[in-house]
């Protein structure tokens, strides 16, 4: 059984549609025996298992009608992981106020707290390190555009 990523992408947007939750990535595995359909998803303010949930029994009921129900697949629907990088722009606001290492297109890296989202880039703070003292410099924009990889940084303190 071999699935068109395309028209599984389409059944997954459909089965979102009422909910306030949005793609990050879609994967189907190769496997021809048992191909396994993974969905990460995530919302402004985060994902749930309930809808997890939700939208597993969604996904795997427009698939059943599409390739029939004795077709064989597994089904993964997940949100990206605390190590994951962020990829679209609506996953920072939840971030707001955490500090965020970047790697900027030009290979730079920044590394600061994020203090604002807006709608072309974020504002961070960044954190220097001067010889044994660390200073914060003021809130500049840096825009979706620059930025080729953004982590949140994850502190146990």
């Amino acid at each position: 059984m071999k699935f068109e990523r395309a028209r599984l992408a389409e059944m997954l947007q459909d089965s979102i549609t009422d909910l306030n939750v949005f793609v990050i990535d879609l994967t189907i595995s190769d496997s021809a025996i048992r191909p396994k359909v993974t969905a990460i998803l995530d919302s402004e303010e985060g994902l749930g298992i309930d809808q997890c949930a939700k939208v597993s029994r969604r996904l795997a009921h427009r698939i059943d009608e599409a390739y029939g129900e004795e077709a064989s697949y597994t089904i993964e629907v997940t949100s990206p992981g605390a190590d994951q990088p962020l990829t679209d722009p609506r996953q920072y606001a939840r971030h707001t106020g955490r500090t965020l290492k970047l790697t900027l297109t030009d290979g730079t890296e920044k590394t600061g707290t994020m203090e604002a989202v807006e709608a072309e880039g974020v504002q961070l703070a960044e954190e220097v390190k001067v010889k044994t003292k660390k200073s914060i410099l003021p809130a500049v924009l840096v825009p979706f555009a620059d930025i080729k990889e953004a982590r949140v940084v994850i502190s146990f303190k």
